[in-house]
């Protein structure tokens, strides 16, 4: 059985980002590769980010939607 997720390094790692989607700014932890299928038969990756905001929780959003907060 092949893993289902891998940490895959990004420039923003430790800095502090912003959510596109929600607007929501925090610390970006990882990015992973993660297989987010319901299948086995069928594979299906995507690209999460992992940010920690204010309140110490992490959500994930697609790597596309981060960018860098303003300072």
């Amino acid at each position: 059985m092949a893993e289902r997720y891998e940490y895959v390094p990004h420039p923003l790692l430790r800095r502090r980002v912003r959510d596109l989607a929600s607007g929501v700014e925090g610390e970006l932890m990882a990015v992973i590769n993660e297989n987010v299928s319901d299948r086995v038969a069928q594979e299906h990756w995507a690209e999460l980010a992992y940010i920690r905001g204010a309140c110490g929780r992490e959500f994930s959003t697609a790597v596309a939607n981060v960018e860098p907060a303003a300072s």
